[in-house]
This record gives structure tokens, C-alpha cells and sequence, in this order.
């Protein structure tokens, strides 16, 4: 029954299936950890890793672990090595275990065993918790004595426990190093055991003696123990120490020169490649002039082609950094090597041509480097060697269809786009070329070349019309079967022809397009061509794409999406047909196009899914909706201003109302109401009244505009860089207009405008000019002020009912407790990486109790905000609340992200919880006491006499 109730939590949810929370769960394998059957308990124990995965708050995960160091403590050895894989897996949830001390406890008392095999493996799981617990002397002690233990398991246990540890702790590692010191030079240590320990040397990098003292180590290793396995491994020890401590990279890098140079070992000469790569990659500026022209030395000197494939594949890693100009960098007292005869250029000229593809390719890429980052005009002859290598290896590799022939492709497709984009002249040379090859390589790098082709024509658009026409006479002599790489080539070729178009397809162009989709296409190949169509500003082709593919899906939401997209590229359509100084015409554009956006946006919206809402693409669509229409009342306000201009004498009329915007005249709400008639209606002083309020409601609407697409960007964490460059420059437009409207028409005397002068790096030949550069500046530096993942929260103490407030007492103070996790995509920080996590607290007063009782006014709101750095995506923090007023409170909870840069990204969520805040007893005793000695005393009505009064 445990198991199968385990499997049942941890199956993947179908829609609508309801899943255990994070308590029901946890029991639920806790059943199947205290079952009588191994089995069970094995499966129990393996699938906490999912658990923690679903479910990553300290409470749970210290729970967890708790039941995991019982298993470890009382179970048998294998259930203890599923607990230490288990343990492996979760590494970053370790730190989120709260009794540290009560888990180690469980754990360690196993060392204490009689069974080697169970010390051995508490030993790797001591090692795998180094990150929470580097300074447990017990376990220090432990693993230094089992060093000294006979049997084989528990000393690689221990070998490895000292690795992790001497990674996290400083002491561990200054203690430990003389012990392995001993060990590695004793005449008793085993060699494969010398082996294994050598590797612990590298994470001695604490501080400057301790990686001093263990360089000298490995330098004596190194020499004492010429054998080929120890050199081996004493020798990338050193390097990950020199990468490591980074004071001692130069000489790391002259001892492998010197390595490759004079050891005749082939497997060191290749240890020697793959760590200067190591360094070539981390550190390349302490590469100095001579280790490069030793490495070249070395390259001309080696008759094996595996490893001159080595050295120029270090040499092209360092010749696309800063290292390539420090090499053909003239020092003061000396001659400088001239580019075109250095041993650098010679390898490369030697290797362009090489019957190794590999070798060639690295050739050409370092020759290329070295064409663009040089600043010498004179270097026609290497720009030539550079252009033919390239052609000689591109007619070489795109006939094979083989992994290692297309990996050779991409890498002279990208020298080609680099050389293209460093040496503009060229470009021509390299396109002519790639068309040529077209027509007579393999599918596969035909796709490459189209991707290269495309992004040379998107540098340099003037050579899209020289390559059109061949583009098409392909276009129609290909896809003759309906393969994955034919479709995938008609996509590519298809994208190739709409950027050298130009947003500009004619009707030949589309017809030949149509033709190849109607025969061999799938709906997959039609949409994604429509998609590059809409993208490149080809709307009327994307439109009639969208719409044969409309009764092409199965599923509803698909056709609306199908349906919003051909709107918008129709929309977009109808706005290609405007034209400077024809107002009348842009109305009508514009007006159609908001027609086509209109039925979108309804589409759109009914696209959406809860799984898949569609929000940014919603809000998005909407500003460019209110984007139309502000330009739309604009033009109808200057169509206004231009058919009544103001009167002669509205300057006058301003100063004497003391309003500047009657200086615009007749710029009101009703733009098309004649002058006269605005003047019978509302007479002459409500006329004036009106002037200028359409204007600045325009500048305004703009303004509104910016805000809403500043927000848009910084709830846009996730997005690519080019969607938010977008995104910045409709902010920055609209921005633009509205300061452009406040200076040039409404307040143009009291904007400030910078002077250009005739040496400034703008010229403006009328007062209009300078004033529109003026304002572009100002929105430039405004946008920059302004543009300076989610993460669920959980609140505590939290209600057992949403709606309920939490009952608290005026005179004490809420201690709120807000943690969270943060949740990626698939792709984690594939566009930036969240820093911190910004969480700010607000509180307001929703209802005041009966009883009025004067409080101070800063009592009745909380407004705090801290930021926290989240560690292995967790992240905890507290706020202390005060709620001195009576009556309930609503308390808000707003979570936003900071990346790398600074920039802070919001992107929620909103959390919102209520509070109810009670009178304290005390105060309330005192309360009533008072309100009864205020009352006054009622007086004794006096009694008749008799004779029971007497008595």
C-alpha cells in the first residue's frame, strides 16, 4: 500500500488529477520507509530527491533529512548507499536543513562501526555535507585517521571526504596538506594510491603560503616521479592550482611550454595541449608574446597532426581575445613583428590548406582573427589568404555530410559573417562565393549557408539585391521531397529571400514561395515561414501564410492563434500604406489598422489558456493599440492647428490670462468644429479656455504610454534580448513625441535646449533641428534613468482560511516570516541571472474598530522593503509589523527580481494576507475602569421611616 500510494504522489499529474500536499506526501513515504520490506524501503528513500523537488522549504527538507539519518543510522549498508545517492542529488537543498547538529549526529555515529564498508561509506557521506559542516573537528579527525586505515574501501572513502573537505575549509586544508605530503612520499604508499591523492593539491589555494608550499610539492612530484601517469597527473594538479590561485598562471604556462617542447611522451604532449587550453580559456591576458611564439615554434616543429590540431585549436582561443594584440603589439626600444611575417601568420597560412579538417579550420579561424582585430591598412595579401582559405575549406567540407565535416562548415560560415562585418569590403567576395556553393552542396550545409547568408545581408542590407535572384532560381529547383532537411532548407532559403527584400516581396517572389509550400510543405514548415515573414516586415505574405493554415488545426486554441496572428500582419499591412504629408490618408491607415487590431486582440485573447495565458503578448498588443490611437488624435490635432492656425494676437491674450497655452490657439477637444462656430457656442473667454487642451492631453497620453511600456519591460525577465530592445525603443518613441510636443508647441520658451555648436557632433541647420536634438537627448538620458523570475511566497504565520485574518494584539508586533523559491524555465539564466530577490511589505487599514481611540498617524500603515540574495534558488527573510490601531488590515506581500546589472525586474507575484489587530486586556481593564470612574455616581433616594429603618 506505501508503494504504491509513493507512486501515485509522485506520478506526474494529468489535468484535473489533484495532488498531495507537502505534509501528505512526506507521510507517505515515511510509510514506506518503516515497512519490513527492503524493497519498499529502497523505493522510499530513492524518491525523496523528487520530493524535494517539488516541495524545497526548510521545514519540510529538514524533516526529511531526519528520517533519512535514521534509515542511515539503523539500516544496513545498501540502504545507506541509496541514502548517500540520494543525499549526492540534493546537495542544494543541504544548507536548508535546520538541525544540522541532530542530523550529523545520526549520521556520524556510524563511524564508530566494526564494518569498513559501513565507515567507508559514512566517510563519503561526511564528504558530501563538507558545504554545511567544514568545520566539524570530529569529522576533520575521522577522515585523517581512516587515511591510516588497511582497508582499501575506507581509505578511497577517506581520500575523498578530504577532497570536499579541503575544498570548503581553510583549516582542514592547512592541516591535511602535510599529511599528504607524508603520505605521497613515503616508500609505503601505493602508487595508484599517490594517484589518487595527488588530485587534493589543487584545492590548497586558500591563501598565497598554502598554495606556495603545495606548488613546491607538486614541483618536486614532478620531478622525482618522472613515470608517465604521475607527470600526468601532477602536472594538471598544478594547472588547476595555478587556475585556481591565479598568481601563478605565467609560470604554469612556461612549464607546460616547456613540457611540450622537450618531453618525447606523446600522452604528456597532450596533457600539456589540453591544459594550456584550460588556461587559454580562463586567463588569457597573462599569455605574454613569447609563450605565444613558442607555442607557434612548437605547432611548425611537431610532425603529429593530432597535436599541432591542439596547439592551433590553444592559438585561435587566444586569437580572439586580448592576447592576439599583445602579440603584434610594438613595445617602446624594440621593433614590433609585422602581422604578415610573424610565425603566427606563417602556421596559419601553412594550416588554411591542410588535408586535416580540423587543422584547416582552426588555421582559418586564427587568420581571420588576426585580419580583423589588426589595425594595419596594408594587409591585402593576408585579407586574400583569409577569403581563399575560407573558399577552399568551404568547397571542401560542404560535399560531406558527415558531424565533423558540418562542425567545419559552421566554423568558416562564422570567420566568413566575422570578416564580413570587420572587413566591409569583402563582403562582396564572401557572398558571391556562398551563392556559388549553393547550388552544389549538401542540404545540410546549404541551411548554414543561408544562416550566414542572412546575417551578412542583415549588416549590410545593400547586398540584398544582388542576391535575390539567385536565391529565387533556387528556391524553385529545390524541395523536390518532403524530408526534415528539405523543409528545414525551405524555411532557411525562404528567410534569406525576405531580407533581401527588404519588406518588399513582388508578386513573382510570392507566387514562386506558394508554389514549393502548396507541393512538398507541411503546416509545421508553412508556419514557421510565415513567422520569419512577419518578422522581417513582410506582412502581406505572413497574412496569406496565416491564413491557409487556419483550417490546418485541430485544436481551438491554435486556430485563434493562427487567427490573431493573420489580423495583426493585415494590420500591419494597411500601416505600410502611409506617406509623409498626406494626413488624411495616415488617418484612414491608421484607422484600418485598428480595425485589424481590434479583431486580434479578441482572438488573441481567446487563445489563451490558464496554463499558457499569453500575458505579455496581450499587453503588448494593447500598447500598440494605444499607441495607434494616440498618433491618431496627434494628427488630428495638427490637421486642426495646420487648418486654424492661432490668431495674430494669441501671444497677447496668453500674457494677459497668464496661461502659455493659449499661445496654441485653436487646439481644443472638438479639433473639427470650425473657429467660428466654437466662438458663437461658448463665447470668447470659454473659447480661449479650450486652446491647447487637446495637446497637452496628447503629450500626456504619451507619457502614459512610456510608463506602461517601461513596466512591460521590467515584468519581462524571461524575454530575449532583442524583444526588450523593442520593447525600449517604443518606451523611447513615445517619450520622444511627448518631450517633442512640450517643447515645440506648448512650452517652448521654458524647455531647455542644449546649444549645438558647428564643431559638435550634431549640426542643426534650423532652430527646429536643434530643438529636436535637443529633446532626444533629454528622452535619452530620462529612458536611462528609468530602465535601471518569478518566485512564489509563502507567509507565515498564515491562516487556515484565505479570508480569515490573523488575530493580533495592538501592543505586540507581527513578526512576518516571507521565503520562497525561484522558479526557471527550461532554460535557466539563459538570458540573465536573478542576483536578488526584492521584497517589500505594505499595510493598510481596511476597517477601524468601534471604539475611536486617538493613535499616532504613522501606527496606522507599514511600508518596509528588504533584499536578499537567494541561495540555491531558496530565499528567507523576516519583517517586523506594528498594529497599533484597531480594526483589520490588509498586508501585501510584492516580490520582485534584481539580475547582474542592477536592473530590477518586476515580476511578482502579489501576495495579500489580512490581519486583525485586538485591544490588549490590560489596556482594555484599564479602559473600563476609567469609563466608569468618569461616570457620575447615582444618589440614594431617601427611604420612609418605620420601624424596621430604626433597627
Amino acid at each position: 500500500m506505501a508503494s504504491n500510494s509513493t507512486k501515485s504522489f509522485l506520478a506526474d499529474a494529468g489535468y484535473g488529477e489533484q495532488e498531495l500536499d507537502a505534509n501528505s506526501a512526506l507521510m507517505e513515504l515515511d510509510k514506506g520507509l518503516r515497512s519490513g520490506k527492503l524493497g519498499e524501503q529502497c523505493e522510499a528513500v530513492v524518491r525523496f530527491p523528487r520530493l524535494f523537488q517539488k516541495y524545497p522549504f526548510p521545514i519540510l527538507i529538514n524533516s526529511a533529512f531526519l528520517k533519512l539519518a535514521d534509515v542511515f543510522r539503523v539500516g544496513n549498508n545498501f540502504l545507506r548507499l541509496c541514502v548517500l545517492k540520494v543525499t549526492q542529488q540534493s546537495e542544494k537543498h543541504l544548507e536548508k536543513i535546520l538541525n544540522v547538529d541532530e542530523f550529523v549526529k545520526r549520521v556520524f555515529s556510524v563511524i564508530h562501526s566494526n564494518d569498513p564498508v559501513a565507515r567507508a561509506i559514512t566517510l563519503r557521506m561526511l564528504g558530501s555535507l563538507a558545504s554545511i559542516i567544514p568545520e566539524r573537528k570530529n569529522a576533520h579527525h575521522s577522515i585523517r585517521q581512516s587515511l591510516d586505515s588497511h582497508d582499501n574501501v575506507e581509505v578511497e572513502a577517506a581520500v575523498f571526504a578530504a577532497a570536499n573537505f579541503s575544498a570548503q575549509s581553510k583549516d582542514f586544508a592547512v592541516g591535511i596538506c602535510n599529511k599528504i605530503s607524508e603520505m605521497i612520499q613515503g616508500l609505503a604508499t601505493p602508487v595508484d594510491l599517490k594517484l589518487k591523492l595527488i588530485p587534493i593539491l589543487q584545492h590548497m589555494h586558500h591563501d598565497a603560503i598554502l598554495a606556495s608550499s603545495a606548488r613546491q610539492l607538486l614541483q618536486q612530484l614532478v620531478t622525482s616521479y618522472p613515470s608517465t601517469k604521475m607527470v600526468i597527473v601532477s602536472l594538471h594538479t598544478f594547472t588547476l592550482l595555478a587556475a585556481s590561485s591565479l598568481v601563478d598562471t605565467p609560470k604554469q604556462i612556461q612549464l607546460l611550454l616547456q613540457y611540450l617542447k622537450s618531453d618525447p611522451r606523446k600522452a604528456v604532449k597532450r596533457l600539456a595541449v589540453q591544459d594550456l587550453k584550460l588556461l587559454a580559456n580562463k586567463t588569457p591576458h597573462t599569455w605574454s608574446k613569447e609563450n605565444i611564439q613558442a607555442l607557434c615554434e612548437c605547432a611548425l616543429q611537431t610532425p603529429y597532426d593530432s597535436l599541432k590540431l591542439g596547439m592551433l585549436s590553444v592559438l585561435s582561443t587566444l586569437s580572439g581575445t586580448i592576447a592576439i594584440r599583445h602579440y603584434f603589439s610594438v613595445v617602446p626600444g624594440n621593433v614590433g613583428s609585422s602581422p604578415r611575417s610573424s610565425d603566427l601568420v606563417k602556421l596559419a597560412q601553412e594550416c588554411c590548406y591542410h588535408s586535416n579538417r580540423g587543422i584547416a579550420a582552426h588555421g582559418v579561424r586564427v587568420l581571420t582573427n588576426i585580419t580583423v582585430s589588426c589595425q594595419e591598412k596594408d594587409l591585402l595579401s593576408l585579407e586574400q589568404d583569409a577569403v581563399f582559405g575560407l573558399e577552399s575549406l568551404l568547397v571542401l567540407c560542404s560535399q560531406d555530410d558527415s558531424p565533423g565535416a558540418q562542425s567545419t562548415v559552421k566554423i568558416a560560415l562564422n570567420c566568413m559573417v566575422k570578416l564580413a562585418k570587420g572587413r566591409p569590403h569583402l563582403s562582396r567576395s564572401v557572398v558571391d562565393t556562398l551563392l556559388t556553393q549553393l547550388h552544389s552542396s549538401q542540404d545540410t550545409a546549404r541551411i548554414l549557408m543561408c544562416h550566414c547568408l542572412a546575417a551578412i545581408a542583415m549588416q549590410l542590407p545593400v547586398l540584398g539585391d544582388g542576391m535575390l535572384g539567385d536565391l529565387v532560381e533556387l528556391y524553385k529547383v529545390i524541395g523536390r521531397s518532403a524530408t526534415d532537411k528539405q523543409q528545414e532548407l525551405l524555411v532557411s532559403l525562404a528567410t534569406v529571400i525576405f531580407v533581401a527584400s527588404q519588406k518588399a516581396l513582388s508578386a513573382e517572389v510570392k507566387a514562386v514561395i506558394k508554389q514549393q509550400l502548396e507541393s512538398v510543405s507541411s503546416g509545421w514548415t508553412v508556419y514557421r515561414i510565415a513567422r520569419q515573414a512577419s518578422r522581417m516586415g513582410n506582412h502581406d505574405m505572413a497574412r496569406e501564410l496565416y491564413q491557409s493554415l487556419l483550417t490546418q488545426v485541430a485544436s481551438e486554441h491554435f486556430y485563434f492563434w493562427l487567427n490573431s496572428l493573420k489580423e495583426f500582419s493585415h494590420a500591419e499591412q494597411c500601416l505600410t500604406g502611409l506617406q509623409e504629408e498626406s494626413f488624411s490618408s495616415a488617418l484612414s491607415c491608421i484607422a484600418e489598422s485598428l480595425k485589424f487590431y481590434h479583431k486580434g486582440i479578441a482572438s488573441l485573447t481567446a487563445a489563451s489558456t490558464p496554463l499558457n495565458p499569453l500575458s505579455f503578448q496581450c499587453e503588448f498588443v494593447k500598447l500598440r493599440i494605444d499607441l495607434l490611437q494616440a498618433f491618431s488624435q496627434l494628427i488630428c490635432t495638427c490637421n486642426s492647428l495646420k487648418t486654424s492656425p492661432p490668431p495674430a494676437i494669441a501671444t497677447t491674450i496668453a500674457m494677459t490670462l497668464g496661461n502659455d497655452l493659449q499661445r496654441c490657439g485653436r487646439i481644443s477637444n472638438q479639433a473639427c468644429l470650425d473657429f467660428s462656430l466654437l466662438w458663437m457656442l461658448f463665447g470668447f473667454q470659454k473659447f480661449l479656455k479650450m486652446k491647447g487642451c487637446t495637446m497637452k492631453q496628447s503629450m500626456e497620453e504619451f507619457r502614459n504610454l512610456a510608463s506602461r511600456y517601461r513596466d512591460l519591460y521590467q515584468a519581462s525577465f524571461d524575454a530575449d534580448s532583442a524583444t526588450l530592445r523593442n520593447v525600449e525603443l517604443q518606451q523611447q518613441s513615445c517619450l520622444l513625441i511627448s518631450h517633442a510636443i512640450e517643447a515645440l508647441v506648448l512650452d517652448p520658451e521654458s524647455a531647455s535646449f542644449q546649444e549645438y555648436g558647428s564643431t559638435g557632433a550634431a549640426h542643426a541647420d534650423s532652430e527646429y533641428e536643434r530643438r529636436m536634438m535637443a529633446v532626444y537627448s533629454r528622452v535619452l538620458e530620462e529612458v536611462e534613468a528609468l530602465n535601471r523570475k518569478y518566485a512564489p511566497l509563502a507567509l507565515s504565520p498564515s491562516p487556515r482560511n484565505p479570508a480569515e485574518p490573523i488575530a493580533v494584539q495592538n501592543n505586540q508586533q507581527l513578526a512576518l516570516k516571507v521565503e520562497g523559491v525561484v522558479q526557471h524555465g527550461s532554460k535557466p539564466g539563459l538570458f540573465r541571472r536573478i542576483q536578488s530577490v526584492c521584497l517589500s511589505v505594505s499595510s493598510t487599514l481596511q476597517s477601524k474598530s468601534s471604539q475611536d481611540y486617538k493613535t499616532p498617524i504613522d501606527s496606522v500603515t507599514n511600508e518596509m522593503e528588504q533584499r536578499v540574495e537567494p541561495h540555491n534558488d531558496y530565499f528567507s527573510t523576516q519583517f517586523l509589523l506594528n498594529f497599533a490601531v484597531l480594526g483589520t488590515h490588509s498586508i501585501t506581500v510584492e516580490s520582485s527580481v534584481r539580475d547582474a546589472n542592477g536592473i530590477v525586474w518586476k515580476t511578482g507575484p502579489r501576495t495579500t494576507m489580512f490581519v486583525k489587530s485586538l485591544e490588549d486586556p490590560y489596556s482594555q481593564q484599564i479602559r473600563l475602569q476609567q469609563q466608569q470612574a468618569q461616570q457620575p455616581q447615582p444618589q440614594p433616594q431617601p427611604q420612609p421611616r418605620s420601624a424596621y429603618t430604626r433597627f
